[in-house]
């Protein structure tokens, strides 16, 4: 017997707690080894367009590793929440293109063509071994992968203490390809 599921409510404040609760130090270690392992498997060249996030409320930061991929000749995005229910759209992004607060107060591209990246990294708020993700429960990321021409590689960067048994998931829940976190690579495909 399973028991009862997951209460991902419940969970996710709990985790996001736990990171916020996060030394300074702590945190910037954290995000440092993220990127370095993320760095060993995907090359910051490996892609031509990549898609990232812009961190909010302690999430693994991405940005260092974007940089390395623009350095590298590649192109990177940042998605625009455009509505509730709805795909993210994805928008070129540089360290000079103007930004502008969105739903959520997050910071996205205030203007571009939108694009589909062959990658996309995604913050975690929890993960488990199969490689589902608990996110914020707004179901973005799982609209966009059904509403994108061609799936991209879902790579899920979060921190051990969001290591969960389950998440329970549900069947519309997008696993993830790789997962990394401050003790490496925790997930990937079979030979992945």
């Amino acid at each position: 017997m399973n028991g009862p599921a997951p209460d991902r409510r419940v969970l996710r404040e709990r985790l996001i707690a736990a990171r916020l609760a996060m030394s300074e130090a702590a945190h910037a270690h954290a995000c440092a080894a993220v990127e370095a392992a993320l760095a060993r498997r995907f090359a910051p060249g490996a892609f031509g367009l990549v898609g990232g996030y812009w961190p909010v409320r302690r999430e693994v930061d991405c940005l260092p590793y974007l940089d390395r991929v623009r350095c590298a000749g590649g192109e990177v995005a940042l998605p625009a929440i455009l509505g509730p229910r709805r795909p993210l759209q994805y928008r070129p992004w540089t360290k000079a293109t103007p930004m502008q607060a969105g739903r959520h107060e997050i910071p996205h591209p205030a203007a571009g063509a939108a694009v589909e990246p062959e990658a996309l990294l995604i913050p975690l708020v929890g993960f488990d071994a199969a490689g589902h993700r608990l996110g914020y429960g707004g179901g973005y990321y799982d609209r966009t992968a059904a509403a994108l021409a061609v799936r991209p590689i879902a790579i899920g960067l979060g921190f051990e203490l969001g290591r969960l048994a389950s998440i329970a998931p549900e069947p519309h829940d997008w696993p993830m390809d790789y997962i990394f976190t401050e003790a490496g690579l925790v997930h990937a495909p079979e030979g992945g």
